[in-house]
């Protein structure tokens, strides 16, 4: 995960957002864009994605709905959902079924917005390294299990 730039994939059916987010994050970090939350399932079976950002209101899939869909298939990625109308159910339901990282309004700051994803990804590499350290200990128990057997054997 060194030296490679965080990925990002920004959902909203709004074309127009696509093209400003991607215009303003591009040159820091990866960006995939999707204008559906099909699409976006697509994007993040077939590409390493650190950070989902997803509008709320979008038709088919809500983006609670899409990030439910997200977590079956990927809980690593860190989630983190935009409304452009302050509706407390769409967050409330967000937090509960969509499980996201953090909530902001549209439209978004660039600061704001630059922050919570630096916030998301030390996140998601903590997380990644837990995993990895279990992973390991895993490996070692193992080991030492083996070798204590082959002691008992002999």
């Amino acid at each position: 995960m060194e030296d490679k730039k965080i990925s990002i994939l920004y959902v909203d059916d709004e074309e127009n957002n696509l093209f400003s987010f991607k215009a303003t994050f591009r040159l820091k970090y990866t960006v995939f864009t999707a204008i559906s939350g099909a699409d976006a399932i697509d994007i993040v079976k077939n590409n390493q994605i650190h950070i989902i950002i997803t509008d709320q209101r979008m038709p088919e899939m809500t983006g609670v709905e899409f990030l439910e869909q997200i977590i079956k298939i990927n809980a690593a990625p860190m989630r983190i959902l935009l409304t452009g109308y302050t509706d407390m159910a769409a967050v409330v339901d967000a937090v509960n079924k969509g499980k996201i990282f953090h909530y902001l309004n549209k439209p978004w700051s660039e600061e704001e917005l630059d922050q919570t994803i630096q916030r998301a990804y030390d996140v998601y590499a903590e997380r990644q390294k837990i995993v990895e350290t279990n992973s390991q200990l895993e490996t070692s128990n193992d080991q030492l299990e083996f070798l204590l057997r082959q002691k008992l054997l002999s």
